[in-house]
C-alpha cells in the first residue's frame, strides 16, 4: 500500500472549481435497492442512503449517483418509471429524499439521478390512457403504435428484437375486446418505448428535469441515452436478433438515430439556465452504447451531454495492449471534444471485475482480486471522472445465484444466465459474520431477508472488517481518492506513454506521476528506481510484480 508519507499538505486542485466539479469527479454508484435498509424489509431506502453518506464522505468520493426509487411496478427494478416526479412508498417518500439531499449538501457531495427517457412503465398514465383510446389517437402518438402484418394484423409490424429477449412488440386488446394494435417495447412489455418525435414527450421531460432540480439535485444519470428515436418508417431490421446478442450488436434503426442530439442540446440548455443563476454546473452523463469512441464523442459536444461512459474498458481482457488501445481512442476522439472521459470497471448491469478476471485469467478469485486491484489504480491515474460502484470499493465478486432466485427480466425471457445482472446486485453487506450482514441498519429487527440472497463468504468482504484491514479494496480505494484530490499531477490534464516491457502498461501524468500495471504474470522492471507512492499490492520497489499497478512522482523520466 503506501510506502512513502501522505501529501496532505498539498493544495487542492484548480480543476475543482465549482464550475468545473464533473471533469474529473468520482462518482459513486449506489443501487438504492441494494445498499442499506433502514427499515428491516430487506429492500434498501433512501433513508439507507441518507445514513450511508458518512461513509462514502470517508472513502472520498465526490458524489453519488442514485439508481431510479420512482413509483414502479419493479418489472425492471425502477427502470420501468410509473410516476417521473415521485418516490416509491418502498424506497420512502419526497420528504425523505429532501432530507438526503440537505444532508449531501451539508457533507458536500453532489448527487445525480437516474432518469429514463426512452420508455416508461405499462403502469404510467399515459399508457393506459393510450390503451383505452382508439387507434390513431393522441394517447397513442405519445408510443409507437402501429397496425399488425397479415390478413388480420396477427404479425408484429417489423421484425425487431429487444435488448431483453423476444419480439420488440406486444399486441394489445382494443377497448372492445377485439385483437388490435401493437406497440413498440425496446426492452420488456411492461416498457413502452415512448415516441419522442411527438412534442409532448419532449415538453414532458422538461417538465420533470426542472422538478428535480428545483430541489436541488446535481445532474441526471441518463439510461440508454442513444436510444430515443427510432427510424420514421419503423422498417425491417437487416439483423433483426442484434439487439438480443448485446449492446455492441444493436439494431442501428432503434439506437443512434441523428434527432437525439436535438433533445442533449434542449436538456444542456435547461440546466445551463440552472447554472446562469449561480455558476453551478447541474451534470448531464449518458449511458451512450455506440460503436467506437468516435461515435461516443459525438454526444459530448459542447452543447450536449457534459460526459458519456466509456464502457471500453470495462468490456477490455486483460492485456496491456487492450486497455492502451482504449485509452488512446478515448484520449484522443473524446477529450478532443472539451469534455473529459467518464471511465468505468463496473456497474450495475456488468458481472463484477473481480469476477470478470478471474474467469479470463482461468486460475481462481485470487487472481482475480489482484487484477481488479491493480485496474482500479489504473483507471483512478487517468485524465478525466470516473464511476465506482458499490461493493467495488470491497473487493466483491460476483454471486452465483440458482435459477429459481433470479428476478433479472433478461432471464424471465430468455432463460439464459449468460447476460443476468442479479449477481451483482446483492445487497451489500456491512458487518457481522451473517446474513443480513448489517444490511438492515443497526437496532432495526429485520422483518423480511434481504431481496436477493447473500451468501456465507460475504463477511470476508463486510464493510467492518474492510476498515479495520490497512490491506483492504477499501483503503487502496480511499488512499488513491485521497491523492486524487490533492496530487497536482492528476486531474484533467495531459497523459503520455512510456516505453515499458510488452506486459506492462506505463504513462506519465503532469510533470511527474507515473502510473504502471503489469498486466503479465512475472515480474517486470518498474519504471522507476525507488518506493513507490501508491501500489495495488504489497510492493514496495524493484521489479514489478505481475497484475500490480503502481504510481510513483519522479523528476527523472525517458520518454
Amino acid at each position: 500500500m503506501l510506502a512513502a508519507p501522505a501529501v496532505n499538505g498539498l493544495p487542492p486542485r484548480t480543476s475543482r472549481a465549482t464550475e468545473q466539479w464533473w471533469r474529473d469527479a468520482v462518482i459513486y454508484q449506489v443501487y438504492v435497492r441494494s445498499f442499506l435498509d433502514s427499515t428491516g424489509d430487506g429492500i434498501g431506502d433512501l433513508a439507507g442512503v441518507r445514513t450511508g453518506l458518512p461513509y462514502l464522505k470517508k472513502l472520498g468520493v465526490d458524489g453519488v449517483w442514485l439508481s431510479p426509487f420512482y413509483p414502479s411496478p419493479q418489472h425492471d427494478h425502477g427502470y420501468d418509471v410509473a410516476d417521473y416526479c415521485d418516490v416509491d412508498p418502498v424506497y420512502g417518500d419526497l420528504e425523505e429524499f429532501d432530507r438526503m439531499v440537505a444532508d449531501a449538501r451539508r457533507l458536500g457531495m453532489r448527487l445525480l439521478l437516474d432518469i429514463v427517457p426512452n420508455h416508461c412503465s405499462s403502469d404510467h398514465v399515459w399508457f393506459r390512457e393510450a390503451l383505452a383510446a382508439e387507434p390513431g389517437s393522441a394517447a397513442r402518438e405519445r408510443f409507437h403504435f402501429a397496425d399488425g402484418r397479415g390478413k388480420d394484423g396477427e404479425e408484429p409490424p417489423n421484425n425487431w428484437h429487444a435488448m431483453f429477449g423476444g419480439p420488440a412488440w406486444s399486441r394489445v386488446t382494443e377497448p372492445d375486446g377485439t385483437p388490435g394494435q401493437w406497440y413498440l417495447h425496446m426492452f420488456t412489455p411492461e416498457q413502452p418505448d415512448l415516441n419522442w418525435r411527438n412534442p409532448e414527450v419532449g415538453e414532458e421531460f422538461d417538465r420533470v428535469l426542472r422538478f428535480w432540480l428545483d430541489r436541488g439535485i446535481d445532474g441526471f444519470r441518463i439510461d440508454v441515452a442513444a436510444g430515443l428515436f427510432k427510424h420514421p418508417d419503423l422498417p425491417d431490421s437487416d439483423d433483426p436478433h442484434a439487439d438480443e446478442r448485446s449492446r455492441d450488436s444493436v439494431n442501428p434503426l432503434a439506437w443512434n438515430q441523428p434527432e437525439v442530439h436535438d433533445v442533449w442540446r434542449r436538456w444542456r440548455a435547461v440546466c445551463e439556465e440552472y447554472t446562469a443563476e449561480d455558476g453551478h454546473d447541474r451534470l448531464l452523463v449518458g449511458e451512450v452504447s455506440v460503436a467506437n469512441a468516435r461515435e461516443h464523442a459525438r454526444y459530448i459536444r459542447p452543447d450536449e451531454l457534459h460526459q458519456a461512459f466509456f464502457f471500453d474498458l470495462l468490456s477490455a481482457p486483460w492485456n496491456a495492449d487492450a486497455f492502451r488501445t482504449s485509452i488512446a481512442e478515448a484520449m484522443r476522439d473524446i477529450a478532443g471534444t472539451g469534455s473529459t472521459t467518464t471511465w468505468v470497471l463496473n456497474n450495475h448491469d456488468q458481472i463484477r471485475s473481480v469476477t470478470r478476471y478471474a474467469e479470463a485469467s482461468g486460475d481462481g478469485r485470487c487472481l482475480g482480486s489482484d487484477r481488479a486491484r491493480a485496474a482500479a489504480l489504473l483507471m483512478l491515474a487517468l485524465p478525466g471522472s470516473a464511476y465506482v460502484y458499490q461493493g467495488e470499493e470491497l473487493g466483491l465478486p460476483e454471486v452465483d445465484l440458482p435459477d429459481e432466485l433470479l428476478t433479472d427480466p433478461i432471464f424471465r425471457r430468455t432463460g439464459n444466465r449468460s447476460r443476468v445482472r442479479d449477481g451483482c446486485r446483492v445487497p451489500l453487506p456491512w458487518s457481522g459474520h451473517a446474513s443480513p450482514f448489517g444490511f438492515t441498519s443497526s437496532g432495526m429487527e429485520p422483518t423480511r431477508p434481504p431481496w436477493l440472497p447473500q451468501p456465507e463468504w460475504f463477511a470476508d468482504h463486510a464493510t467492518d472488517r474492510a476498515l479495520a484491514d490497512p490491506h483492504s479494496f477499501w483503503h487502496l480505494y480511499r488512499e488513491a481518492l485521497q491523492l486524487r484530490q490533492t496530487l497536482p499531477q492528476l486531474g484533467t490534464g495531459e497523459l503520455r506513454w512510456l516505453d515499458s516491457p510488452s506486459s506492462v502498461l506505463t504513462f506519465v501524468r503532469g510533470d511527474g506521476l507515473i502510473c504502471a500495471v503489469n498486466f503479465g504474470t512475472a515480474p517486470a522492471p518498474a519504471p522507476v528506481p525507488g518506493a513507490p507512492l501508491l501500489a495495488s499490492g504489497p510492493y514496495t520497489g524493484g521489479d514489478l510484480p505481475g497484475s500490480t499497478a503502481a504510481w510513483w512522482i519522479s523528476d527523472h523520466i525517458t520518454a
